[in-house]
C-alpha cells in the first residue's frame, strides 16, 4: 500500500510540472492516464489486459470505440474515457453512457488527466449511472482517496466488493457534500426545517432570515464543540495512563533503593506537548488504533511515535520555544512553524500519510 501510494503522489506532484505543456487528449492520455494506470498494476502494453479503442458497438451503429477498456478473460470490466487535460468535465459524458449499455462492464471512468470520476449502475441495471461514487482529483490529492482508489489495483481488484461498498461510498460523500454546503450557504428549505423543528411562532420570511445567522453559527459551534470534546476526552484518558505509569514505576522501587541525584536537568514534559500528543493521537485514531501512539520527550524536542518505536516517529514538536514547530516524518522532513498547538489539526492529511507509510 506505501508503494502504491508513493507512487500515486509522484503522479500528483508530476502534474504541476508539466501540465502547463500538454494541450491535446492523446498528450493527456501519453503523458497523465497511461502512467495513472500503469500505477494501479495494469499492463498498458498488453491489449489483452489494456485494450485501447475498444470496440463498443451501439445499436445501428458500427464500430463505436471506448478510448480504454481493462479486460479480464477477453470480458471488459473498467471501461475508460479520456478527454484532454484543458477540457473540464461535463456531468455525465453522453459516450461513455451510450458504452455502458452495451458492454459487460460494471464500472466507467471519465478523466482529464487531472481528475477520475468512477461510474457503476447503482440505480438502474446495466444504465450507468448519472453521478460517479467516487472521484480523485490528483490536484487536491487526500488520503482517504488513495485508500478508495487501491481497490482498483489489479492485484486486489474484487468486483463483487467493489460493487457492493460503492453505494455506501456514493450517499456517503452525497451526505457530506449536502452537510457541507448547508453549513456554508444553507437553503431556504434547510432553514424552514430547522425553524419547524425549534420554533413555534409563524415562519415568515423575517422569521427565516432571523435564523439563517443563527443556523449557520450553530453548526460552526457544533463541529468545533465535538472536536474539542474529543480532544478533551483524549487529554484526560492520556494524562491519567501517564500518572498510573508514574505512580507504579514509584511503588516498584524497594525501599532500600538509592535514588540519583540527577546531574543533567530534568526533563519537564508541559501542557502544550501533552495537548500536541493528544491532538495527534485522535488524528491517527482515524486510521489506527489509538493505543499504538506513543511520546517520548528529551531536551530538544517532543517526539510523538508509532508502536513506541524511535524509527517510527511521526512528528517531533518544538513548543517551548518563542516559535513553536512541527516537524514530520515525510519524504521532506519539513518543520512548519505554528502559532499554537491546536494549529496541528491542520496538518491532518500529512499526519494521516506518515501513518501510512509505516502501515503500507
Amino acid at each position: 500500500m506505501e508503494q502504491f501510494a508513493d507512487q500515486i503522489k509522484i503522479i500528483a506532484k508530476r502534474i504541476e510540472k508539466i501540465k502547463g505543456n500538454i494541450s491535446t487528449e492523446e498528450s493527456t492520455k501519453t503523458s497523465l492516464i497511461l502512467p495513472f494506470f500503469q500505477a494501479l498494476g495494469y499492463d498498458i502494453f498488453d491489449p489483452s489486459e489494456f485494450t485501447p479503442e475498444f470496440i463498443a458497438d451501439v445499436g445501428i451503429k458500427k464500430g463505436e470505440k471506448v478510448d480504454y477498456a481493462i479486460m479480464n478473460d477477453g470480458q471488459p470490466v473498467i471501461l475508460i474515457e479520456a478527454k484532454s487535460v484543458a477540457e473540464k468535465l461535463s456531468k455525465h459524458d453522453s459516450q461513455l453512457f451510450r458504452y455502458f449499455g452495451t458492454t459487460a462492464a460494471k464500472f466507467a471512468i471519465l478523466t482529464n488527466g487531472l481528475i477520475y470520476r468512477f461510474y457503476t449502475d447503482l440505480e438502474e441495471q446495466n444504465k450507468m449511472d448519472s453521478a460517479p461514487f467516487f472521484e480523485i482529483n490528483l490536484e487536491d490529492l487526500k488520503e482517504p482517496h488513495i485508500v478508495e482508489l487501491a481497490k482498483f489495483r489489479k492485484d486486489s481488484f474484487d468486483l463483487e466488493k467493489i460493487f457492493t461498498t460503492a453505494s455506501d461510498l456514493k450517499y456517503l460523500n452525497k451526505v457530506k457534500s449536502f452537510l457541507y454546503e448547508q453549513w456554508e450557504n444553507p437553503t431556504e428549505d434547510f432553514i424552514k426545517y430547522i425553524v419547524g423543528a425549534i420554533y413555534d411562532g409563524m415562519k415568515t420570511k423575517n422569521t427565516l432570515e432571523k435564523f439563517e445567522p443563527i443556523i449557520k453559527k450553530s453548526f460552526s459551534q457544533f463541529i468545533n464543540e465535538q472536536v474539542n470534546e474529543k480532544l478533551s476526552k483524549a487529554l484526560k484518558s492520556t494524562t491519567a495512563t501517564d500518572q498510573a505509569s508514574q505512580e507504579a514505576a514509584v511503588t516498584a522501587l524497594p525501599d532500600h533503593s538509592p535514588i540519583d541525584t540527577p546531574t543533567e536537568p530534568l526533563i519537564i514534559t508541559t501542557e502544550d506537548e501533552i495537548q500536541g500528543y493528544t491532538v495527534v493521537k485522535v488524528i491517527a485514531s482515524e486510521v489506527i488504533d489509538a493505543d499504538r501512539v506513543f511520546y517520548r520527550d528529551n531536551q530538544s524536542y517532543f517526539n510523538v511515535l508509532l508502536d513506541d518505536n524511535i524509527r517510527k516517529w511521526i512528528v517531533r514538536l518544538e513548543l517551548d520555544r518563542a516559535k513553536k514547530t512541527i516537524s514530520f516524518n515525510d519524504e521532506d522532513k519539513a518543520k512548519v512553524q505554528i502559532e499554537k498547538v491546536t494549529d496541528v489539526l491542520k496538518y491532518r492529511d500529512r499526519i494521516l500519510n506518515v501513518i501510512q507509510k509505516f502501515e503500507g
